[in-house]
């Protein structure tokens, strides 16, 4: 599943590629959104921003539209000039939307909608989402209260609640952990404030540098690897993640993973840096 990194970048790519252009062109192959296209004429409108919000895409139109939308497990916008062939099949294009010098295409996209400023405040899920980690205003404090407020989940599992801080994936939920020396399935009740907060600025670090910039072409399809430990060799770009019983770069003992949560998402530690007493390691 995207995280918030790469949600980060495709808004941003987006918003260079389309913000204050005109849209000459817009499709869907989902029936609402070509609903909205034919009762309200999308095509017409100037595409004012695109932002992201955690593992959310908006897109404001004039008139007060907004295109949300979500990758879920498979989903992914591309930016095409006009003509250039697409990177994946046309049968898999949810969403166009074509400006005179650009195409932005959604590939299986699972959630699109279109909203107005007050129905968005509504949406279930998209009103209750937490602190966005990128988010130039990220409040910490906010988002340790609201990690504070179950005490009793794993904290793991509180890692990846949108609602209580938005943009953390599971591949960050497990090198988060890992950065802190912070068991993924000890309680929350059972951490620190010192070892809360270190997971909370961790988890913006870790995003930040992921969304650094990286290419003298700013509007492109980006299609780089995610890093936590700072090596650009991608045999060595993570410290845990999907590393079950090979040795910890930092202790050679064997990575071990087992399912979490009500997804029974796979989770990743290092049993000697990660012990499930109290760790104040300093994070990595």
């Amino acid at each position: 599943m995207p995280e918030g990194d790469t949600i980060f970048r495709a808004a941003r790519t987006l918003h260079r590629a389309l913000a204050g252009k005109m849209i000459v062109s817009f499709a869907s192959a989902l029936p609402k959104l070509e609903r909205v296209e034919v009762d309200a004429c999308v095509t017409g409108r100037t595409l004012e921003r695109i932002a992201a919000n955690g593992k959310w895409i908006l897109m404001d139109f004039s008139g007060d539209l907004i295109l949300l939308t979500h990758m879920l497990m498979s989903g992914s916008w591309h930016i095409y000039r006009p003509g250039e062939k697409w990177k994946k099949h046309p049968a898999h294009m949810r969403i166009h939307i074509a400006t005179n010098d650009m195409e932005a295409v959604a590939f299986n996209v699972q959630i699109a909608e279109f909203h107005t400023q007050e129905s968005l405040l509504r949406r279930r899920n998209y009103a209750q989402l937490g602190p966005s980690v990128l988010a130039e205003t990220f409040d910490e404090a906010e988002a340790l209260r609201r990690l504070q407020s179950d005490p009793m989940m794993e904290i793991g599992t509180a890692l990846l609640t949108q609602s209580k801080l938005a943009g953390i994936g599971n591949v960050f939920k497990s090198e988060i952990c890992f950065a802190c020396g912070v068991h993924p399935f000890r309680r929350v009740g059972e951490l620190s404030i010192l070892e809360l907060a270190a997971l909370v600025s961790t988890a913006k670090k870790f995003l930040l540098q992921n969304v650094a910039e990286d290419t003298p072409d700013h509007i492109v399809t980006y299609a780089g690897m995610r890093r936590t430990t700072g090596r650009m060799d991608r045999q060595e770009n993570l410290w845990v993640y999907q590393r079950r019983g090979e040795p910890c770069r930092r202790c050679g003992h064997s990575i071990e993973s087992r399912k979490q949560g009500l997804d029974a998402r796979s989770t990743f530690w290092c049993p000697q840096c990660q012990p499930l007493e109290r760790s104040l390691r300093q994070p990595v």
